[in-house]
């Protein structure tokens, strides 16, 4: 038996003709944690190999995850609004697997790895030989 997803969700949502809710699930629950890992991914590969290049763009960046990450639970909240709505309905019903897990840890784990990381760590490539004291 196929275990239906989040991506199938969205699908499903389209075709009945809910594209609006299929869109907010879709942005919330897939394109910003998505985007998310992304960007923590390079601001955390550009800051180890000491790139100097755009460190203005790379704050900006930093600042957006950060703000973003400030409304990670709508994440859990939308998926959570989801399934209540296809719980009303008198002939569907939806389980949540083990993917729920592996949802909510990366909520949990993006919110964190972007409170964790020191934006200093940006700039401190641009001067690499100068002390920090502090």
């Amino acid at each position: 038996m196929r275990r239906p997803t989040i991506l199938g969700g969205v699908v499903f949502l389209y075709k009945e003709g809910s594209w609006v809710l299929a869109l907010i699930v879709l942005v919330a629950s897939v394109m910003i944690p998505l985007g998310k890992l992304v960007a923590l991914a390079y601001l955390l590969l550009t800051v180890q190999f000491g790139s100097v290049e755009s460190n203005r763009e790379r704050t900006r960046l930093y600042r957006l995850v950060e703000l973003i990450g400030r409304w990670s639970m709508l994440d859990v909240f939308v998926a959570t609004f989801t399934v209540a709505m296809v719980q009303l309905q008198p002939l569907m019903y939806v389980q949540p697997g083990a993917g729920v897990l592996f949802f909510a840890a990366v909520v949990v784990l993006t919110m964190l790895a972007a409170e964790v990381f020191d934006q200093r760590l940006i700039w401190d490539s641009a001067y690499p030989h100068t002390e920090r004291h502090g």
